[in-house]
């Protein structure tokens, strides 16, 4: 049931959190600004981070793995070979974005791999559902 206060009003404290957390961003955004070797850090934050989120995804795969490997297991050779094609095109793509999507003809490229893999994966699926 809505009361028709603002989300601020039903919480107390909550703008002062907000604000708390805008100037810790802010603080550590100067930081960056201005210590020497500052954007040499950030980006060395930011490499590590980006490798913990892949290594979450990794991950987040495995465990989709063994929750759905009875199901892969029972693909065909051809639609393991098939799936597991498009999801390295995926993979190879997420990791060439920058490259690629530099020039007109490298987005398209990178656009028709894309569209390709997703178009495989969605054939294994209604394949592996299909009741022959």
């Amino acid at each position: 049931m809505k009361d028709g206060r603002t989300s601020f009003a039903r919480y107390p404290g909550a703008r002062m959190k907000a604000a708390r957390n805008i100037a810790i961003i802010a603080l550590l955004a100067l930081i960056v600004a201005v210590v020497p070797g500052g954007g040499e850090a950030a980006r060395g934050i930011v490499a590590a981070l980006s490798i913990l989120f892949m290594v979450v995804i990794g991950l987040a795969a495995w465990q989709l793995y063994r929750q759905h490997r009875f199901s892969y297991l029972q693909l065909t050779d051809r639609q393991r070979a098939t799936f597991l094609g498009a999801v390295g095109a995926i993979v190879l793509m997420i990791a060439g974005a920058d490259e690629l999507t530099a020039t007109g003809a490298g987005l398209l490229v990178w656009l028709a791999v894309l569209g390709a893999a997703a178009f495989a994966l969605v054939k294994v699926w209604g394949d592996s559902q299909a009741r022959y």
